[in-house]
C-alpha cells in the first residue's frame, strides 16, 4: 500500500513547463485593455512573469485588429507596448517584448492592403492574420494574394480551430499547395478548445505543415491549462523537434 501511495503521488506531481526550446512566443494578447486579452497592467505583468518563467527569451504580443470590435491602430498598439515595457522594467523583469497585430480578414482589411496602409509586422515582414471560426471567408485567397503581392508573408493564426477548414479537404490542399504559413496554438495540443481541434493540430504537425507555434495567451486560465502540455508527452516531444520560424524572430 505504501508503494502504491508513492506511485500515485508521483503521477500527481506537476511537470514543470519548459518552453526554452521555442525561444519566442509570437502570438499573445498582453497589452491591457485594448482587446479580449489582459484587462489590467497588473494582469499583464503577472502573465509576462509566467511566460518568462517557462524559459522564453522574447515575446511578440499581437492585439486583435478587427473593424467591428477592436479598432486598434499601429499608434494605439505602440503606445500600449511602451506602457507595458515601462511597467515590466519597473518590476525588474528582464525579457524582450515587442508587438505586431492579429488582423481579421475582411473587406476593410483588404482595402487597407490595397491602399498601401502601414500594417504591423514582425521578423521578415511576417503578418499574422485570422478569420472567423465557422464560415470560410469568401475573399480568403484573394486577401492572401494581395498580401503577398504587397511583399508581406502572411501567417494564418490557429488554423486548427477553423471548422470550415477542418471539414474542407479541398481548401486544406489549396492552402498547403500555396505554402501559406500556419501558426498553431500550443493550447490546442492540450484539448483546451476541443478534441477535434487537438486532433487536427496534431495532423498538421505530422504532415510537417506547422511553421510557428504560439501561446495565444489571453489570461491566467490560458497559462494554467498550458502548464498541462508536458502531460501530452507524445505530441509535446514532436513539436520540440519542428523546424520553427519562432527561433529566428
Amino acid at each position: 500500500m505504501v508503494w502504491f501511495n508513492v506511485f500515485k503521488r508521483k503521477l500527481e506531481e506537476e511537470v514543470s513547463l519548459d518552453l526554452s526550446w521555442l525561444q519566442v512566443d509570437m502570438h499573445s494578447h498582453l497589452i491591457p485593455g485594448i482587446d479580449d486579452g489582459s484587462k489590467s497592467m497588473e494582469e499583464s505583468i503577472a502573465l509576462v512573469k509566467r511566460l518568462m518563467g517557462y524559459g522564453l527569451k522574447k515575446i511578440i504580443t499581437t492585439p486583435h485588429i478587427m473593424s467591428e470590435y477592436y479598432r486598434n491602430t499601429p499608434e494605439i498598439i505602440h503606445m500600449g507596448l511602451e506602457d507595458l515595457r515601462n511597467a515590466i522594467k519597473k518590476e525588474g523583469i528582464e525579457i524582450e517584448i515587442d508587438a505586431a497585430a492579429e488582423y481579421y480578414l475582411d473587406e476593410i482589411f483588404l482595402e487597407k492592403v490595397k491602399a498601401g496602409e502601414k500594417l504591423l509586422t514582425f521578423g521578415d515582414n511576417y503578418i499574422l492574420v485570422e478569420t472567423g471560426f465557422i464560415n470560410k471567408p469568401q475573399m480568403l485567397l484573394d486577401i492572401i494574394f494581395h498580401l503577398e503581392m504587397a511583399g508581406y508573408k502572411p501567417i494564418l493564426a490557429h488554423p486548427e480551430r477553423y471548422q470550415y477548414l477542418i471539414s474542407d479537404k479541398k481548401l486544406q490542399e489549396e492552402l498547403f499547395e500555396r505554402n501559406l504559413l500556419f501558426q498553431v496554438n500550443l493550447l490546442s495540443f492540450t484539448g483546451f478548445y476541443s478534441k477535434q481541434v487537438k486532433e487536427f493540430g496534431e495532423m498538421l504537425v505530422d504532415k510537417g505543415l506547422v511553421a510557428l507555434l504560439g501561446t495565444d495567451c489571453h489570461n491566467e486560465r490560458y497559462l494554467d491549462m498550458l502548464e498541462t502540455l508536458p502531460k501530452h508527452q507524445k505530441i509535446f516531444e514532436k513539436i520540440q523537434h519542428l523546424e520553427l520560424i519562432n527561433k529566428t524572430l
